[in-house]
């Protein structure tokens, strides 16, 4: 199974504080490892919320807010890193992908460059970025309620023309959090519990995705990544496969 480490933001992200450059090697040594082990899937960081834009779909009505973001419900259900030139590219795309889906909360936020952690040279002239447009979970999700055959059906026709367009890089759908568990680390000591996660009130600051046999299995990376980051709360969740969404 997939199982993405999801971390969570802290005041020095929201800053826009880049990390050190000691984070930032602790990290590449684990990925180096984790790559070696054969199990490394994907990685991304998200920047500052104040970078990105809130969309909120109720009864018929959309509004869209500039960040930053305050944290209220961000417990995620699915996410897609998208390619565009602009945040209201990334906003009018992200909104058009989860029309079918009716009310929504969507977070959308920068993702993470070499070059925005002085690692490369940013590319020349004004390149299309990367931007991450995170679906908040509901009470539908929660209970692994999928949206019906019709509505699945018209996602994917909009992701497929997103991604000949080239505008849709991946997505990924999450289990529920009840299949979870939640590891928080604070002053060298590291509390773990199942889910399911009542509130999450922190945004997501960045993730690692892991193929391993379990949940448990991937928690010894989780307290890695954790003794890499330092206090931070830390959701371990397990991916939806395509062929569980029928």
């Amino acid at each position: 199974m997939r199982v993405m480490l999801m971390h969570r933001t802290n005041a020095a992200n929201e800053a826009g504080i880049r990390p050190s450059p000691g984070l930032i090697a602790a990290v590449g040594r684990m990925i180096g490892e984790l790559s070696s082990a054969g199990i490394f899937r994907a990685g991304e960081g998200l920047r500052a919320s104040a970078l990105g834009a809130r969309i909120v779909r109720a009864g018929g009505r959309t509004t869209v807010a500039p960040g930053p973001f305050e944290g209220r419900n961000e417990l995620p259900a699915a996410l897609c890193v998208l390619r565009l030139r602009s945040l209201d590219e990334a906003v009018a795309l992200a909104s058009r992908l989860t029309e079918p889906l009716g009310d929504v909360e969507v977070d959308v936020r920068p993702v993470t460059e070499a070059w925005d952690l002085g690692l490369a040279e940013p590319p020349p002239g004004d390149p299309p970025r990367r931007w991450m447009a995170v679906l908040k979970a509901d009470g539908c999700s929660e209970a692994g309620a999928w949206p019906a055959p019709e509505v699945r059906a018209a996602l994917v026709r909009l992701v497929e023309e997103a991604r000949r367009a080239g505008t849709f890089l991946s997505g990924e759908v999450l289990q529920p959090s009840a299949r979870a568990a939640r590891l928080t680390a604070r002053g060298g000591a590291v509390h773990v519990v199942d889910g399911p996660f009542a509130e999450t009130k922190e945004l997501i600051a960045g993730y690692v995705t892991l193929e391993v046999p379990t949940v448990a299995a991937a928690l010894p990376w989780a307290r890695r990544y954790a003794a890499c980051l330092g206090d931070v709360e830390l959701d371990v969740r397990p991916l939806l496969e395509p062929r569980e969404l029928g």
